[in-house]
């Protein structure tokens, strides 16, 4: 099937429009209830991975249904039509954040905090019914009709509680974006403090235009887990010595030096950014971290 080809299909109750967007796995229509005329978005699974993705993508819509909260997307709808599976959501008409601000945009600080306040709003919410997002990045933050932000795409999240204690040095275990990822998520151990670090990559890059780390695959792996981010002020930014003590401290390499929630960072933001940051803050030590996990960078 060619890109697009649904155009104009009904699904259940819903007939499609024009694509929104794609993925690998699926692509999102916008749509419209046939009685109602209220619109919509519609998430089919491709046809490729109908056999072996269905499955999946049916736990991410019932996850999706469970969670009430204004700053996550809503699911709507769901079914099966003609064996294939299809979500429907709350339309965004301004996109994605990452269509909205294309890469190597900067934002203003009052911008960047207003974005991770909801967020993380979204974040706590989650992490509160024990589970793990485990694919922060601006592609799947929405902007509904009043330009607030819907968190979406839970096609990766999972029970905090279901991890178990065995570590894995062993990159196949990683599922996420690695340019986003923490370093126990790239490990195969990922916790809720890993949507901190990575709503923390996202904050450094709407602030500077650039990911803390970049190159290859591997590259990037290797600076996740030893590497430290390159400062934010020194890339020109004026922004208050505390914003970048904050950032930093959410991109830590132990889990357990960042901030004891996602709430916690982003309220320490806030206040960074108003110049009344608090005393939790300190500056770190200038030293090389070292990974107490046996690690192996593979081939591929």
């Amino acid at each position: 099937m060619i890109v697009g080809e649904r155009i104009g299909q009904q699904l259940g109750e819903y007939r499609l429009g024009r694509l929104l967007g794609r993925s690998r796995f699926a692509e999102v229509y916008y749509g419209e209830h046939l009685e109602l005329d209220i619109p919509v978005a519609i998430k089919v699974l491709n046809w490729r991975y109908i056999r072996e993705g269905a499955g999946k993508f049916l736990d991410q819509a019932c996850t999706l249904a469970q969670l009430e909260h204004p700053h996550i997307v809503r699911v709507l709808d769901m079914g099966i039509e003609d064996l294939t599976p299809f979500m429907v959501m709350n339309y965004a008409p301004y996109g994605t954040l990452r269509e909205y601000f294309p890469k190597h945009t900067r934002l203003p600080l009052h911008m960047v905090v207003s974005y991770i306040k909801q967020v993380a709003d979204a974040l706590q919410y989650v992490h509160d019914q024990m589970l793990i997002h485990r694919d922060i990045k601006p592609h799947n933050m929405l902007l509904g009709p009043e330009k607030q932000v819907w968190l979406s795409d839970f096609g990766v999240a999972m029970l905090s509680h279901s991890i178990d204690g065995n570590r894995s040095s062993d990159t196949s275990d990683f599922e996420g974006t690695v340019v986003y990822a923490a370093p126990e998520q790239l490990q195969g151990q990922p916790q809720r403090s890993s949507d901190q670090y990575a709503l923390a990559v996202v904050a450094y890059e709407w602030l500077t235009g650039e990911w803390p780390f970049t190159g290859t695959f591997n590259d990037i792996v290797r600076q996740h887990l030893f590497d430290l981010p390159p400062r934010l002020r020194r890339k020109g930014l004026d922004i208050p010595e505390g914003v970048e003590r904050v950032i930093l401290k959410a991109l830590e390499k132990d889990p357990d030096r960042r901030f004891e929630s996602v709430k916690a960072f982003a309220d320490e933001l806030e206040w960074a950014s108003t110049g009344e940051a608090t005393m939790r803050v300190q500056a770190q030590p200038k030293k090389q971290f070292r990974s107490p996990m046996p690690f192996v960078v593979r081939a591929g």
